[in-house]
This record gives structure tokens, sequence and C-alpha cells, in this order.
């Protein structure tokens, strides 16, 4: 009887899985630019700003992830793997105007500072419910901890976490850090 009821369960997942390999074709040639072997749920996830979004080859973008890369592109390396529930955005709403509700503040009101980019370089793992915001670069190697807010930039092969991330520390030695970018980057 648990059997039945395992096989049940599997196969109620079936449906959005095949509505999301339907999909995720269409989404991937909206993006800017989307590499090989691309893991994507679309149709499950909150991708706004598709013409800003770069994804580089083997990346896995899990279900329920929230991309807001409407007004500043978001670029994401190889071999990028993400926890579930991951959250980038890459700009803010304006909050200085007197008399006007943000909500009623138009994208031609937004300041530059407003938005800015976000960068995930090359093998790079975040965690579970990792929230990246604008204008932060993580370096390639590094690894985000699970429920971090993501308010700065990181050098290559940091280990950070908290709320706001903090720098934990460095995934490898200097040397270590060299010998593994010769392996894998040939530099």
């Amino acid at each position: 009887m648990k059997m039945i009821w395992k096989t049940l369960m599997k196969l109620s997942l079936a449906p959005s899985f095949l509505w999301d390999k339907l999909w995720a074709p269409v989404w991937k040639r909206a993006m800017k630019q989307c590499g090989k072997g691309v893991y994507l749920r679309p149709m499950l996830s909150d991708i706004k700003g598709l013409e800003n979004l770069s994804i580089g080859d083997g990346t896995s973008i899990p279900k329920g992830s929230t991309f807001y890369c409407t007004e500043a592109p978001l670029t994401i390396g190889r071999k990028v793997i993400f926890g579930p529930n991951p959250t980038i955005v890459t700009g803010d709403h304006r909050i200085d105007i007197i008399g006007k509700y943000i909500i009623d503040v138009t994208v031609d009101e937004k300041l530059p500072k407003n938005d800015a980019s976000v960068v995930i370089e090359d093998d790079v793992w975040c965690g579970a419910n990792v929230t990246i915001l604008k204008g932060v670069t993580i370096g390639h190697g590094s690894v985000i901890a699970a429920g971090a807010v993501v308010t700065q930039s990181f050098p290559p092969y940091s280990i950070i976490g908290g709320v706001p991330a903090k720098l934990i520390k460095m995934r490898f030695t200097e040397e270590q850090a060299k010998e593994n970018d010769m392996l894998l980057y040939g530099k």
C-alpha cells in the first residue's frame, strides 16, 4: 500500500515537470544569452527581464527562483548551482520623492543608482533561500550559505553567510586558489 502512495506522489509531479520542459526552450531563447546544458524551471519560477539575463553553460536554476533583472543585467556564470528559492534583484524602488507613493514612482523617474548589475561568476554554490541584491559581484568558486542576504561583492573562493552576508572564510589558501584556477581555467 505504501508503494502505491509513493508512486501516486511521483506521478503528481509529472505535469509541472513536463510543462517546464515544454516552455524552457522558449524562455532560454528570450534571454540575452543562455549557455548549453542549462537546467531551468521557468513555469515554477518568477523571472522578470529575460532580455537582461545571461546564464552560462551547465548552470542549474531550480523551481521557485525569483530573478528580477528588468533595468540592469543579471549575469550568472558557468556551472553555478542554487539551492531552493534563490532571489536575485538588480534594482530598487526610488523612495525619495515627496508627495508620491513608492508604488507610483515610474521607471522613467528612477535614478541610475536605483539599478545596478549583479554578476555571479563561474562555479558558485548558492545555498537555499539566498538573496542577492543590486550591484553585487560574487567571485568564482565562492559558496553562499543558506539564508544569506548579500548586499556587497566578494572575491573568488569566498565562503559567505549571514544577514547581511559577511566573509566567513576563504575556501582555499592563495596557493590552492592559483592551482585550482590553473586546472579549471588555464590561468
